[in-house]
């Protein structure tokens, strides 16, 4: 992952210092900016599914495998809904990943 993308990516993840699409439009606009936006909206969408899982209780369970080619695949089951959701991500992006609020944590706590 470019570091420039991955700067932008924390940027948006701050809350005490959130970096506005609408003052920072030129930096959107590029193509390594379209590339932080989809990322961090896909990693914010993933947060809070993980966070569903947890409030669901024991019967939801979250698993992250790596892969010898430095992806890592999470799977989310939520038996209540009888769903799940598979994703597929670089190891850059699982790192980012684990620095949102929460996160870290739930996914200790869901693979026990």
């Amino acid at each position: 992952m470019d570091p420039f993308v991955r700067k932008l990516v924390l940027r948006l993840f701050d809350e005490g210092a959130p970096l506005s699409r609408n003052r920072h439009f030129h930096t959107f606009e590029s193509p390594e900016g379209k590339q932080a936006m989809r990322i961090s909206r896909r990693l914010k969408a993933l947060q809070l599914d993980i966070a569903k899982c947890r409030d669901a209780g024991g019967a939801s369970s979250v698993v992250a495998t790596r892969d010898g080619e430095g992806v890592v695949k999470i799977e989310i089951r939520l038996n209540h809904l009888r769903s799940t959701r598979l994703t597929m991500l670089d190891e850059m992006e699982f790192e980012l990943l684990k620095q949102l609020p929460g996160v870290n944590d739930l996914l200790n706590d869901l693979q026990k």
